[in-house]
């Protein structure tokens, strides 16, 4: 029989304390409306549908507190979801969530902005996480990509065999993500992997869908729809 996860055993963290600056407009991407929902519901929604998931804590922009509890107070209950204010920069949303985790043997970090995580996608990932400490979503990267100067001069073709686009859910086990938050020194921080990978941690990599994108501008969000159109 396949090892499984046990119910509950992971937490999910949704950082959301970005200010969207390249969305546009008047609010944060992850309340723009995609099939009716705001785009952070669809993403907690499927982690939810999981019994493996447990916890899951969303990091807010403090100024967006009162939104969340007024216009998605229902969502946010009955989603089972606790609210963290973040701090200005990803790596202290996520710190300051981890520090709200009680109980997990798990943690998931997944961008809000990613509605579209599929249901195959989560299952092959938590499978791997058993046998896994560090396991993430990732696509091979497809086009051709090209080096330039800085005067867009194309200096070379780069090989792109061992080339792969990350994406989220990035899960850990528990531990390993403390110790690597606990030995950050201030260098750039792109995704918690990173972190765990320079604090010598093995991140497996598990081949996720295209249709896995994350809402950075408006264009993402016409995609979203019509990926959703397609699959009713």
């Amino acid at each position: 029989m396949d090892a499984t996860l046990e119910p509950g055993s992971v937490a999910v963290i949704l950082p959301a304390a970005g200010t969207s600056r390249r969305f546009g407009g008047p609010q944060s991407k992850i309340f723009a409306t995609l099939a009716g929902h705001p785009v952070w519901w669809h993403a907690a929604n499927r982690l939810r549908s999981f019994s493996e998931v447990g916890q899951i804590v969303i990091a807010i922009h403090p100024d967006d507190r009162p939104r969340w509890e007024s216009e998605f107070a229902d969502a946010v209950a009955s989603l089972r979801i606790d609210l963290v204010d973040g701090g200005g920069e990803r790596y202290e949303s996520v710190l300051r969530a981890i520090e709200r985790i009680e109980g997990a043997s798990f943690i998931a970090v997944h961008d809000a902005a990613r509605p579209l995580v599929s249901h195959t996608d989560l299952q092959r990932l938590f499978d791997a996480a058993t046998t896994r400490d560090a396991v993430m979503l990732a696509t091979p990267v497809r086009g051709t990509i090209k080096r330039s100067d800085d005067e867009s001069i194309v200096q070379t073709t780069v090989d792109r065999s061992r080339l792969w686009e990350a994406q989220t859910p990035q899960m850990f086990r528990r531990e390993l993500l403390i110790d690597a938050y606990a030995r950050w020194r201030g260098w750039p921080v792109t995704d918690d992997a990173s972190l765990v990978e320079r604090a010598g941690g093995k991140v497996f990599l598990v081949e996720g869908s295209p249709m896995n994108l994350k809402i950075t501008g408006p264009d993402d969000l016409l995609l979203a729809e019509a990926i959703l159109q397609a699959s009713r």
